[in-house]
């Protein structure tokens, strides 16, 4: 089923017309009336669709999107070399990511700034938004980057569960931190992972004062955007998000 995120719904029984990308979208789907579609908010909020004989949407009563998340998961990368953060932010969105956030670290050989980082940022943003459509997304997730490691630590840290996994962790895990059954999920996690070149004893040794949990995904040393949607889809099915 098609779906197009709207700045805002159309009241119940009303015909709607597409515009912008979201018209370009339709046009190439060939959209035939009888075709239901719907309509997102992106605020969580879907409103199902009947496509009319004018090409006009005529429009239902509005429901919660039911793929988004009980939980609020942010994923946190260190910026990757290459092309790397493109397939790490689609398949996150996919995941049920709530935001994806970059930030430079000790290790990372891509370092964007200024414009460059401004460019990166808009063509990640619009691939979140592509994947939130093809995965019935109730929100189109964030894309954003901060300007130091301190930075994010501080700002990953806020989250209930504040998790940097770290390929020299031995002990804890996520069995540990998220056991089956547990009698409170967290409502909200945060994901860290490190470049190519992993995170330093002196990173890590930051991130534990600021409160973040130092957990191993295993004793395979995962490559940097396979870490993340690894963790992410570990936490999901944990929480039964999956």
């Amino acid at each position: 089923m098609a779906r197009f995120f709207v700045d805002e719904f159309p009241a119940e029984g009303t015909e709607y017309s597409l515009t912008g990308e979201n018209a370009d979208h339709a046009r190439v789907l060939r959209l035939r009336p009888g075709e239901e579609v719907t309509l997102c908010d992106g605020k969580g909020t879907d409103c199902p669709c009947t496509v009319q004989p004018g090409g006009g949407l005529l429009a239902g009563a509005p429901v919660p999107c039911p793929a988004e998340p009980a939980v609020r998961v942010s994923v946190w990368i260190a910026f990757p070399k290459g092309d790397k953060a493109e397939h790490v932010i689609q398949k996150a969105v996919e995941l049920g990511a709530a935001e994806i956030v970059l930030f430079p670290s000790r290790c990372c050989v891509s370092r964007p700034e200024g414009k460059a980082l401004k460019n990166k940022l808009e063509r990640w943003q619009k691939i979140a938004r592509s994947a939130a459509e093809q995965s019935r997304r109730g929100i189109i997730p964030p894309v954003r980057a901060v300007e130091s490691y301190a930075e994010a630590l501080t700002q990953a840290a806020g989250a209930e569960l504040p998790i940097l996994f770290y390929e020299n962790e031995e002990k804890l895990g996520l069995r540990e931190l998220l056991p089956p059954g547990a009698a409170a999920a967290p409502k909200g996690v945060s994901l860290m992972t490190g470049p190519e070149g992993g995170f330093t004893e002196e990173e890590i040794a930051r991130a534990r004062a600021a409160g973040m949990r130092i957990c191993t995904l295993g004793p395979r040393i995962l490559r940097c955007e396979t870490a993340p949607l690894a963790g992410l889809t570990a936490v999901m099915y944990a929480l039964g998000e999956m």
